[in-house]
């Protein structure tokens, strides 16, 4: 491991958050990178990340960052879980990535009725639930629940855990007009996996469909996702830590672009690696070619401002969660552009440091190749549709009323 510490270090970002508990978790991550390394295009061939893999980052704690301490997790401050994720991305990204969406429905189960919580971790506080977001399930009120059916995609991680979050749309609870998003959530005995995750980038994450037949889910096993008020999140009654006091969105958006920094850093040390060592046909060393040098540092230069940013925002986010205050929606729309953009930022110089590594860095025994097509396909996932969410912050800025439910 060989995070860019410049940017933590040198006081450029406050690290009032770094508690002793924190710091052993940071180290325990990085100790864990050479094993995701070492696995990683095993991980691509299979499709899944493997149960080694997901043994020790659960081992280590990792996965409990965000889980209230009452049901044994730390409760710490989610720049601590983006830290991790950062560092387990440089060794595979595809273990990053579901490490970060899984962990963030350990901060999201705290929300529902203490029931809710019971049922998954009641009788094992480390299980863990997959999810797939996308409204598309249908919902049919009946006495003390719901019916639902659906089809959904994209469910990272999913064969590692034992319960599910899935979306759908619901009437305004408050009866006024229109929908609005809904978390269901379902134990394993009520869905299936149907495997179709055939993709060409992020193929570890084991991102299938899931197909539910119309199955009864209780009322306290749903919450409604966007509802930031204690009222939506009945969940806080126990969980009363500021840390449950964030709205989701400003949690979830960044459990699936960061890992993208943390993989153009592995990139880096991989490409400085090769480069000092690798003598082309031509009998230079790739250190010595120009697009080379320019590569790298572009590469790091991004990485340290991606870096700044997202601290810099999210001390923000703290700050209100722990005051009260709310954002304004000027505020969080240029966060969330900012966030959304990672990957795209990201992809531009994995790209180049690709192309620096010229005709010889193409096979796929070179990490850079797997990088670059891991960080475009995470540039699919909706929440990272950075252009859009410029647009929208644009909009606002120009006059315009903000049309984002979501924000």
């Amino acid at each position: 491991m060989s995070e860019h510490k410049e940017v933590f270090s040198a006081g450029l970002i406050k690290e009032d958050y770094i508690t002793v508990e924190a710091q052993a978790l940071l180290e325990l991550a990085a100790a864990l990178v050479p094993n995701l390394a070492a696995r990683a295009r095993q991980t691509e061939i299979d499709g899944k990340v493997p149960q080694a893999s997901i043994d020790e980052i659960a081992e280590a704690g990792l996965f409990a960052v965000l889980q209230p301490k009452r049901w044994g997790g730390a409760e710490l401050d989610p720049r601590v879980f983006y830290r991790i994720q950062m560092i387990l991305a440089q060794g595979c990204m595809s273990t990053a990535w579901i490490y970060g969406v899984i962990s963030v429905h350990n901060w999201q189960l705290p929300l529902f009725p203490e029931q809710a919580q019971q049922d998954v971790w009641q009788e094992d506080r480390s299980t863990l639930i997959a999810s797939t977001y996308m409204p598309v399930g249908r919902a049919q009120a009946v006495e003390g629940g719901f019916t639902f059916s659906g089809r959904w995609g994209f469910s990272s991680g999913c064969e590692h855990c034992e319960w599910i979050f899935l979306g759908a749309l619901l009437p305004k609870e408050d009866g006024s007009e229109g929908v609005e998003h809904t978390t269901f959530l379902l134990p394993k005995s009520d869905f299936s996996i149907e495997k179709n995750w055939d993709v060409h980038g992020l193929q570890g994450t084991g991102s299938h469909d899931i197909v539910v037949d119309n199955v009864f889910v209780p009322a306290h096993r749903t919450q409604r996702t966007n509802n930031h008020s204690d009222a939506g999140c009945p969940g806080r009654v126990l969980n009363q830590g500021w840390l449950y006091k964030i709205p989701f969105t400003q949690v979830f958006q960044r459990a699936v672009s960061t890992a993208c920094i943390g993989a153009l850093d592995g990139a880096i040390e991989v490409f400085k690696q090769r480069a000092s060592a690798h003598v082309g046909k031509h009998g230079s060393k790739t250190a010595e070619d120009p697009n080379a040098q320019f590569a790298v540092t572009a590469a790091m230069m991004t990485s340290d401002q991606l870096k700044l940013v997202m601290m810099r925002n999210y001390e923000r986010i703290v700050n209100c969660a722990k005051s009260g205050e709310n954002l304004e929606v000027e505020e969080r729309l240029l966060q969330r552009a900012q966030a959304a953009s990672v990957p795209k930022l990201c992809g531009e110089h994995a790209d180049e440091l690709l192309r620096a590594c010229a005709g010889s860095g193409l096979y796929k025994s070179n990490p850079i190749e797997r990088v670059f097509r891991d960080i475009h396909q995470a540039r699919g996932h909706i929440a990272n549709n950075g252009d859009a969410y410029m647009r929208a912050h644009g909009s606002v800025m120009l006059g315009l009323p903000n049309l984002d439910p979501f924000i």
